[in-house]
């Protein structure tokens, strides 16, 4: 295993442990909302503090592009860090919360951890290596067809001028798949995604850290990974799908259906553009 892939494996499970016990005790602390229907809590701040300084202490020269401290980093190397996946479920008590970290070298994501500290699951990849959860191999579904499949998507809470149209590929998605799942944590979807439990997902105004770590975890576990056209810019478009091969192209024809590049440009994140 390599050094960086064990240092994010050690700052996840730490910081994952602080999140669980804070959870367990209904202890969210001061609560403040950053915009419409996003929250930030004293666990998130103190669980990114956490997390930067054991990365630190390992690799002084590497960067953050961290949700809580978010700013552009400056580095060809930084790792990329959701402190806590879910806060409304944290505040809420709701069991699906995550933490998520992932290092990008030279605009390439290189090693990926996301741990869901109430499960006591960590889902690991670095590229070329292929994806584990809790250490063994994982791979995608071998979903064939929409029909046979259960996906998972998020709702564009962020982004309400985008409403009718993500219903519509809500809509056009629900007719033909088995079913769909919202559980509030895009970096346990995506993994779910790698361990086979979801087929597909969708999501747009997204950040990196939402999907960074997912996406290779994903990758590595055999999906496919890409924005609302198909194309390689998620990270940079905040629109994302992933899904086992055989019903990527599906969801993509549905979501490519109902938004335009233009449509949805101004979800671009500053970050990575």
């Amino acid at each position: 295993m390599g050094e960086s892939r064990e240092a994010a494996r050690r700052a996840a499970l730490e910081a994952g442990a602080f999140v669980r016990e804070r959870f367990n005790a209904g202890r969210a602390g001061k609560i403040r909302a950053k915009g419409e229907r996003d929250f930030v809590t004293e666990v998130d701040t103190a669980s990114e503090a956490m997390i930067k300084e054991r990365l630190a202490a390992s690799f002084p020269s590497i960067g953050f592009l961290a949700e809580e401290s978010a700013e552009a980093p400056k580095t060809d190397a930084f790792w990329i860090i959701d402190p806590l996946d879910g806060t409304t479920n944290f505040i809420h008590g709701y069991p699906s919360i995550g933490v998520s970290i992932a290092l990008m070298e030279r605009r390439r994501l290189a090693v990926a951890c996301v741990y869901d500290p109430l499960r006591d699951e960590l889902f690991e990849a670095e590229a070329g290596r292929g994806a584990t959860l809790n250490g063994a191999p994982i791979s995608v579904s071998g979903a064939r067809s929409l029909d046979a499949s259960l996906l998972g998507t998020g709702f564009p809470f962020g982004a309400p001028q985008h409403i009718e149209a993500y219903l519509r590929v809500f809509a056009d998605l629900f007719a033909v798949c088995r079913d769909i799942r919202r559980a509030g944590a895009a970096v346990l979807d995506l993994s779910h995604v790698a361990a086979g439990r979801l087929d597909g997902f969708w999501e747009l105004h997204l950040k990196p850290w939402d999907m960074a770590a997912g996406a290779l975890i994903v990758r590595e576990a055999g999906g496919r990974v890409g924005d609302f056209f198909g194309g390689d810019g998620f990270l940079e478009s905040g629109n994302i799908v992933a899904a086992a091969p055989g019903i990527y192209g599906a969801i993509v024809e549905a979501t490519r259906r109902h938004f335009t590049p233009e449509s949805v440009a101004g979800l671009s994140t500053r970050f990575l553009a």
